[in-house]
């Protein structure tokens, strides 16, 4: 139907409360919608899925095979999902287990074809290869599309604009969501890249920060 809502799904596996993890979610999902709104006619719904509430849920799933309510509604949310944005604290060098657990229970042919934004958040920028080398063959797995910016958030990060160098999060956030939503409304070019260029538009390096402090 043509006036059908568009769906954003993301999923945080962050176990604070506040999160960063949730906020970088957040703010993906709101650069995803902004840029989906101005391109095209249909509503666009989102739903932040948190994992630490779903933690109980997810194990006694593993263990028995049938799932709680609020899990099998959180599975069929994120297959059913436009667009989907997934976003996991890095945890020895990789994402958390409860993020890996969730996808677990996720048939493998579920995602297929489906748009993913993958994304992290950690203490320290040599962390930040997780993306590629953990989370997007895991998707990779699961048949889904990942966008080509991935979007990683050291602890710096969140107070960080970027310079001539380097990229800041603001404007990682924009592109990537932008380069979902295109993904989303059909492969039209509404990638962040559409806006005017600046110096937060540079390269950016996947080693930035230096900072060693737990987010998550």
């Amino acid at each position: 139907m043509q006036n059908e809502a568009l769906k954003i799904v993301a999923v945080s596996a962050g176990l604070s409360q506040p999160s960063s993890t949730r906020l970088l979610a957040d703010r993906l999902a709101a650069a995803a919608r902004e840029r989906l709104a101005a391109e095209q006619d249909r509503p666009v719904e989102v739903r932040v899925i948190d994992l630490r509430d779903l933690a109980v849920d997810i194990a006694n799933h593993l263990v028995t095979g049938f799932p709680p309510r609020a899990l099998s509604e959180a599975i069929d949310a994120v297959t059913a999902a436009d667009g989907l944005i997934a976003v996991s604290p890095v945890f020895t060098a990789s994402y958390s287990g409860l993020f890996k657990s969730f996808f677990d229970l996720i048939d493998n042919t579920a995602l297929t074809g489906k748009p993913v934004l993958v994304a992290a958040t950690g203490g320290t920028g040599r962390h930040s290869l997780v993306l590629e080398h953990a989370m997007r063959p895991l998707f990779a797995y699961l048949r889904a599309t990942v966008v080509p910016t991935s979007v990683y958030a050291a602890s710096e990060d969140w107070g960080s604009s970027g310079d001539e160098y380097t990229e800041g999060l603001p404007s990682r956030i924009r592109r990537a969501g932008g380069e979902l939503a295109g993904m989303i409304a059909g492969g039209r070019a509404v990638s962040g890249a559409s806006r005017a260029p600046g110096l937060d538009d540079e390269v950016v390096p996947f080693e930035q920060q230096l900072a060693d402090l737990r987010l998550d």
